[in-house]
């Protein structure tokens, strides 16, 4: 084979393997509402799909997902929500029979190192309360622009520190 030719086919291979992956899955109580946080990086402008499931007597059950159809169960009770880098699967009227082991599963289009799967075992009673300014951290530029501005804002007067 053609050392050239090898070593392009290598950088493709080590570039696709590159493409994404699950850095965090966290669970919160937000009210009556369960939500599950997926945090992903993705270095790729592809599609993403998405999968969240429970495992419960020793059955994955889909809850929301663009893979697959969800059961009936959970169908009516759960959304999704899509930010850049993160996905917040939301269960309403969570109670001690949805507790189990949840699994995020994500897939890139044209990603051929296969599916990212990370889990968490949610039990309500050691689920935290979700942080109110939890989507304020997920996106701190606007924190940036506040804190550039502190010297302008000063100057014409509208905050004394």
């Amino acid at each position: 084979m053609n050392p050239t030719l090898s070593i392009a086919v290598l950088l493709a291979v080590l570039q696709a393997a590159q493409c994404q992956t699950i850095r965090d899955l966290s669970a919160c109580l937000l009210g009556q509402s369960l939500r599950v946080d997926c945090h992903f990086e993705n270095k790729t402008s592809n599609p993403l799909t998405y999968e969240f499931s429970i495992i419960r007597d020793t059955r994955k059950r889909v809850i929301n997902s663009n893979m697959n159809i969800p059961e009936s169960t959970y169908r009516a009770r759960s959304n999704i929500t899509l930010h850049r880098n993160l996905i917040h699967l939301y269960l309403s009227s969570f109670t001690t029979s949805d507790e189990g082991l949840y699994i995020c599963e994500l897939k890139a289009t044209n990603d051929y190192t296969g599916h990212q799967v990370k889990n968490i075992t949610v039990i309500k009673d050691k689920l935290e309360k979700c942080a109110g300014i939890s989507l304020l951290i997920q996106n701190t530029s606007w924190l940036l622009l506040l804190l550039l501005s502190l010297p302008l804002l000063q100057a014409l007067d509208f905050v004394s520190l």
